[in-house]
């Protein structure tokens, strides 16, 4: 059991966190997971301009640092005694692959974000044992292969056939494998068919699932295909879980910013509570100590420095949102143009955007230095597959740049350590296309951005970072502290981009691409939330609006989730057609038109949602904007 002399009931907080939220009172949107719920702090933040927007995600990201309240309902937390006592059991598997590389593997395995992070991790320690002249320990899989790594493969997540089989090769060979599942709403099939695997051949596997919501609010669906649910599959690693052959993260973080949308505090937790393990369990190793609470107390806790240090230039950061969300407005697009793996942190943000907003995959865009020599990805090269995988700067001079216009915004993501003369040539190239040229520059105490960087971009945002005396891990600490960093300014600048283009209304992206079994079910709730239409009529209206037909037949109706998102995913303004087609009565063609009629989507859907004689909800479309803000 943990030492409870390291696990003080209420912790010293480095940065300020937030009281506790509306979202953990009994009854608060009862019928959905944590990671579904709509957050009382963004309510507004359609509405907010570029200062409050950042402001309001600062708060949300906060909350990933909060404790458990015992008088409202019990969520665990990420400094609950019984997470760090779980992630002390995960440590202690994690050093003991670490002792027999030749026979032993650590898999990290996700979908869309989570499968990117499995990816970043993976990589980063191996990085960190060649380092050390050790053997490569760890391998990743995401969803739908390295393409889903840059670009949206949300469809791949609903097969946990394709899960397993992936899981197969990845692991042939091997004697002793610590498996690790990434589903931040554990709700992800790809992920529970491998999980399933894993516990019914626990003489080669130790199954990890890492997600944040209690497991009574794990998927209840029967998976396409399968024979399971997920949260049959997670109450089953809950019983093994009792023998130690198994475990569950799940400590609650709080609704996202903007509901569902799990790239956010999801990817964030999910970065900080396995680097904080792994790196531990490293340390342990090479110190052959063991670890204890407060060693991972310790790590955790220099992740609430990020926090503060990242949103210490809020000022900055909005004006960041501001341009971003000119450049949306205006049909331009936002480039990140990065060096090592803060590039990789830019193409990560930037493929989310499809799935998230709707958006096409042009419209925002990374770039990485060296191309895929720089990510280090499993399939290599993959530029032949097509334009949206060029993601060099070569690439980007060459097919992209051309076409930069004033209406584009390029950030530049570096430390001062990368190559400052490339990055200067690089930039007054781009200089000559866009005035709407910026810069997140990672620096240590004791560096200073150059006159020259200075003057050649509109800003330089300088994120400055205590030196590291401590060992070869704290140099990847620090590696890990400044893509946490950067992965906040990138969330809020391509979220309040999108906020300040009109894709979401309140808090919910009513934009999204329907692609797979989940968006299909919450463009349903979406749907059933602002218009108190029962569930299977926002089906229906939905399902017209994928067809673009009023008549739908027995054939549509009947066929699998599937069918319906693989159609989806090509295309645009589903769910704001839907939205119309119940508020109007209309035809699809009359809804698709109104639509298209008018560019911002929010602004559509609240005329139609609050003009009289509608009917409300979402809480009488939140009591009428609180009486139209008093």
């Amino acid at each position: 059991m943990i030492n409870t002399m390291f696990v003080p009931q209420k912790q010293k907080h480095i940065m300020e966190t937030p009281d506790m939220g509306k979202w953990e009172l009994a009854g608060y949107e009862a019928a959905l997971p944590v990671t579904e719920k709509s957050n009382p702090i963004t309510r507004e933040i359609d509405k907010a301009d570029p200062v409050q927007i950042v402001h309001l995600l600062k708060e949300c990201d906060a909350e990933i640092f909060q404790e458990e309240d015992d008088t409202l309902v019990n969520y665990k937390r990420l400094y609950s005694a019984s997470v760090l006592q779980t992630m002390m059991d995960v440590t202690k598997k994690v050093e003991a692959i670490l002792k027999d590389p030749e026979h032993s593997l650590i898999i990290l395995s996700g979908c869309g974000t989570s499968g990117r992070l499995a990816f970043l991790l993976a990589t980063s320690f191996n990085k960190l044992l060649k380092g050390l002249h050790k053997n490569p320990s760890y391998a990743y899989i995401i969803a739908g292969g390295d393409k889903a790594i840059l670009t949206s493969q949300e469809a791949s997540e609903d097969n946990p056939h394709l899960g397993v089989e992936a899981l197969k090769r990845v692991c042939a060979g091997k004697k002793k494998v610590l498996f690790i599942g990434i589903s931040c709403g554990l709700s992800a099939p790809f992920i529970a068919g491998q999980l399933d695997f894993c516990l019914n051949n626990l003489d080669v596997f130790t199954p990890v699932l890492v997600g944040f919501n209690p497991v009574n609010m794990a998927r209840n669906e029967i998976i396409e295909g399968w024979h399971l649910t997920f949260r049959q599959v997670a109450e089953k690693m809950e019983e093994v879980q009792e023998t130690r052959r198994a475990f569950i993260l799940n400590p609650a973080v709080g609704p996202e910013g903007i509901s569902g949308s799990s790239r956010m505090k999801g990817g964030s937790a999910t970065k900080i509570i396995l680097e904080s393990l792994l790196l531990a369990a490293h340390k342990a190793t090479s110190n052959n100590k063991e670890v204890t609470a407060k060693n991972l107390l310790d790590w955790m806790k220099t992740y609430e420095k990020v926090h503060k240090i990242t949103y210490s230039q809020g000022k900055m950061i909005a004006a960041m949102v501001k341009q971003a969300g000119t450049s949306l407005e205006r049909m331009g697009r936002i480039y990140y143009i990065g060096w090592q793996t803060l590039g990789v942190m830019g193409i990560i943000d930037a493929s989310e955007c499809v799935p998230t907003f709707g958006t096409d995959f042009n419209d925002v865009r990374g770039f990485i230095n060296k191309g895929y020599k720089e990510m280090a990805n499993r399939e290599g090269d993959l530029t032949s597959r097509g334009p949206e995988f060029e993601i060099s700067h070569e690439d980007f001079m060459k097919n992209v740049l051309p076409d930069v216009t004033e209406n584009d915004t390029v950030v530049f993501i570096f430390t001062l350590d990368d190559d400052l003369l490339e990055i200067e040539k690089l930039a007054n190239q781009v200089k000559n296309k866009t005035p709407n040229l910026h810069a997140i520059s990672h620096v240590t105490t004791g560096q200073y951005v150059s006159a020259n960087i200075k003057k050649t971009f509109a800003s330089v945002m300088s994120m400055t970072w205590p030196i590291v005396f401590f060992e070869y891990e704290g140099f990847f600490l620090q590696k890990f502290q400044r893509e946490l960093s950067t992965k906040w300014i990138l969330n809020a600048i391509s979220t309040g981009g999108h906020i300040l283009k009109g894709k979401i209304y309140f808090n919910h992206m009513i934009d999204l691409k329907v692609s797979n079994s989940k968006l299909f079910r919450r463009a349903v709730a979406i749907l059933q939330r602002f218009t108190s239409r029962s569930p299977i009529i926002c089906q229906e209206a939905l399902l017209k609006s994928i067809y673009e037909t009023d008549d739908l037949s027995d054939e549509i109706r009947n066929v699998e989730i599937s069918t319906h998102t693989t159609l989806a995913a090509t295309k645009f303004k589903v769910v704001p057609t839907a939205l119309v087609l119940l508020t109007r009565n209309c035809s699809v063609a009359e809804a698709m038109s109104r639509i298209q009629a008018k560019p911002v989507v929010r602004e559509t859907i609240d005329r139609y949602l609050t003009a009289p004689g509608r009917k409300r909800t979402a809480d009488q479309i939140e009591m009428q904007r609180d009486e139209e803000n008093e």
